[in-house]
């Protein structure tokens, strides 16, 4: 969460420093006023890691102020709803997941998407300083390609590959779009725009790819193609979802492009630069009045460009989930979710770094009036309505915020309370044992408190959470099977079966606590007590060492 919020603190503070070198404008609130910048780097940090959709706030006030119930009959807000809407309200076939990192952080989540943040806007960062410096390079021969610090995208869209592979595909978009529009700054609708943008692409591409492929050749995917959606989004559902974000990028869209509404000859220059000096209420001067106008002109920041990049990537990634979907595991009425899910996820992190900077760039460039009171207050709202949030969702997941039931920073602290023996076996074992053995405890299902010395001590165990094991593996064969043989190994009266599978997964510690009774009620004690040495012992917890 930390790492987050000052991530995306910092990556907005630097796109608001950044000056536009071919324009020397004088706005009446200069954008490089520090309190600006703090805002702009704030407003950004607080959406990413705190903020929601516009559900909460929407049904809410429906609830609350209309008395009017949820889908479901409530009339109490539940904060698990906002990320899961499409498919539940009203309820159909198409359940969707449409989750955010607030919520990941306040469920303490750690699944690859959220891995994966730091890695994200650290590429994004480096993507901006890459689009500068393409603008800026006054010689893009081939030369140029390999001074650029390329190897460190390669190394970034690696690292994505092999902790969240949907991130891959979105953030090769994301750069290819930053190729494209830098060179498209320097050659215009030229041949070389596109040369220059694939032979860069190439060069970053093929080194990540090296880098991922002994994960990939020892990893069994669960993709199974490509299909057309069943089902579409309800239009009000995308908007109480992406209204707000949309708004934002609408506004910056007619603050930089407004010009095409009012004037007839749009081509004619001087008829465009007297308009956009009327409407931004700035004065312009081009440096090189002679310079053939590419994308860096007139009041068109290159910060304004890669922000706009941003906002269309991630309409893009809402629309794709709404005309195909990749196959996986889940079953027809789910079978676009974690397509939505993964794409979307992504969308929200981008709309939200942009939304800083539109605020900031709009609001500190428009003179005193009403079109920037009317903004003001417009954004203003709209930012209230995504950060009620955390008021619902910290206060339903940790219950009541008084100092007196504050619990610390220690993750493992509701083992103590909760199971304060299989607590003692996890110090035991954290203290006692070295390396890397293999243990082996009860196989539960997901979301619940099975797995919990393996997840605790990092020692490995024939198998994790049931159906994130099949998930992640695309098949039930392998997990099925191991399920079963856990359960042989507990149950069973064969002890020579039993040692076979032991032997076969090398266990060299067996766990028996009231977790594993509550699995397997014809648990063995007897054949299991002769296994091994019992090691260590707690009230109802035991570890067995086996030779």
């Amino acid at each position: 969460f930390s790492l987050t919020f000052s991530l995306t603190g910092n990556l907005i503070y630097f796109y608001l420093l950044k000056k536009f070198d071919n324009l020397r404008i004088d706005f009446k609130f200069q954008i490089s006023n520090f309190k600006f910048i703090i805002l702009g780097g704030l407003v950004s940090a607080l959406l990413v890691s705190l903020s929601a959709n516009l559900h909460p706030a929407f049904y809410n006030f429906k609830m609350q102020i209309l008395r009017k119930p949820y889908c479901d009959g409530a009339f109490t807000y539940w904060y698990p709803n906002a990320t899961r809407y499409i498919g539940y309200c009203p309820d159909v076939d198409d359940k969707t997941i449409h989750e955010f990192p607030s919520y990941s952080f306040i469920v303490s989540d750690l699944h690859g998407h959220v891995s994966d943040i730091p890695f994200v806007l650290t590429f994004l960062a480096l993507s901006f300083t890459l689009f500068l410096k393409i603008k800026e390079d006054k010689d893009l021969s081939l030369a140029f390609v390999f001074k650029s610090p390329f190897l460190i995208f390669s190394f970034l869209l690696g690292i994505m590959f092999m902790t969240n592979q949907w991130d891959y595909p979105i953030y090769l978009m994301v750069l290819g779009f930053v190729l494209f529009f830098g060179f498209f700054q320097h050659y215009g609708k030229n041949v070389k725009t596109i040369t220059q943008s694939a032979l860069l692409g190439i060069i970053i591409l093929i080194p990540s790819i090296i880098l991922f492929l002994p994960f990939q050749l020892g990893f069994d995917p669960i993709v199974k193609g490509i299909a057309f959606v069943r089902t579409h989004s309800l239009p009000h559902q995308l908007l109480i979802l992406w209204g707000a974000p949309w708004f934002f990028g609408l506004t910056l869209l007619i603050y930089l492009f407004g010009y095409k509404i009012k004037i007839k000859n749009i081509f004619k220059k001087e008829n465009f630069i007297k308009w956009i000096s009327k409407f931004l209420n700035v004065d312009i001067e081009l440096k090189n009045k002679k310079e053939k106008p590419l994308i860096a002109n007139y009041s068109l920041l290159i910060t304004d460009v890669f922000v706009l990049i941003l906002f269309l990537v991630s309409t893009i990634l809402i629309i794709i989930p709404e005309i195909i979907y990749v196959k996986d595991i889940y079953i027809a009425s789910y079978h676009r979710a974690n397509t939505v899910f993964k794409l979307t996820y992504q969308s929200f992190i981008m709309f939200s770094v942009g939304i800083g900077y539109v605020l900031t760039r709009v609001l500190s460039s428009l003179k005193k009036g009403f079109k920037r009171n009317l903004l003001l207050v417009s954004y203003t709202f709209l930012l209230f309505c995504l950060l009620v949030y955390p008021f619902y969702s910290i206060k339903g997941y940790y219950g009541s915020l008084a100092p007196k039931t504050y619990k610390g920073l220690f993750g493992l602290q509701f083992m103590q309370r909760l199971y304060p023996d299989d607590y003692k076996t996890i110090v035991w074992l954290n203290n006692n044992v070295s390396g890397q053995p293999n243990i082996l405890e009860a196989v539960g299902d997901s979301y619940t408190d099975y797995e919990r010395i393996s997840m605790a001590t990092g020692l490995p165990t024939i198998e994790g959470w049931l159906v994130h094991e099949w998930l992640w593996r695309g098949s039930f064969d392998e997990p099925g099977k191991r399920q079963t043989e856990v359960q042989t190994i507990y149950e069973s009266k064969d002890i020579s079966q039993t040692k076979e599978l032991l032997n076969k997964y090398h266990i060299k510690y067996l766990i028996v606590g009231e977790m594993e009774r509550q699995k397997y009620p014809n648990l063995n004690q007897e054949k299991l007590t002769s296994l091994g040495k019992k090691v260590f012992e707690s009230s109802q917890t035991a570890v067995y060492e086996l030779p």
